[in-house]
């Protein structure tokens, strides 16, 4: 069975007390904060420190989610930039990430700033292995391993690695084919 949710008929789902809602800065109560987008609230916000805990999570593509949104509604690739974000904000000491498809859900726009931000990772020493099909994103790899020919039993062999741009058109594989189609 689903998991249900009730409005509460005495906050109207604003889940805080009439006394605490009478509290504002800027003329916004806590509930109208938890509304804000992330881009809203660092517009809107003008504390430095406000931008400063936002900013990462505007890198990562992920400006568009509300302050008081749960994480439960969160997709698989939400949450991956959502930890990129972290990272952004927190690395420091060089790491490996590995992440699995997380242009999965995005928006054309949004990849290139996925792309920003883990160029970022890179500038700042960090290892970024990037399970991907998204060509934009295999484009702009440093090295690129190409696994096949097939799925699960069908695959598994290093068909290519490389430079991006050294990658044969006429290899024969479904990644060369589709390099070669958007070169």
């Amino acid at each position: 069975m689903d998991g249900q949710e009730v409005v509460c008929e005495a906050c109207e789902g604003r889940r805080f007390t009439p006394e605490v809602l009478a509290y504002t800065v800027d003329g916004l109560s806590i509930a109208d904060v938890d509304a804000l987008s992330v881009d809203q609230a660092r517009r809107r916000l003008s504390d430095t420190a406000v931008d400063r805990a936002l900013r990462h999570l505007s890198q990562a593509g992920l400006g568009y989610l509300r302050l008081g949104q749960s994480l439960t509604t969160l997709s698989g690739g939400e949450c991956q930039r959502l930890k990129i974000a972290k990272e952004l904000r927190d690395a420091e000491r060089p790491t490996t990430y590995v992440l699995d498809e997380p242009t999965t859900g995005l928006h054309m726009s949004d990849i290139d700033g996925l792309l920003r931000v883990l160029d970022a990772l890179v500038d700042r020493g960090h290892t970024v292995v990037v399970i991907e099909h998204n060509l934009d994103v295999v484009r702009q790899a440093d090295w690129l391993i190409d696994l096949g020919p097939g799925p699960g039993r069908h695959g598994g062999r290093v068909l290519y690695q490389g430079h991006v741009a050294d990658y044969p058109p006429d290899a024969g594989t479904p990644t060369a084919r589709a390099l070669a189609a958007h070169r």
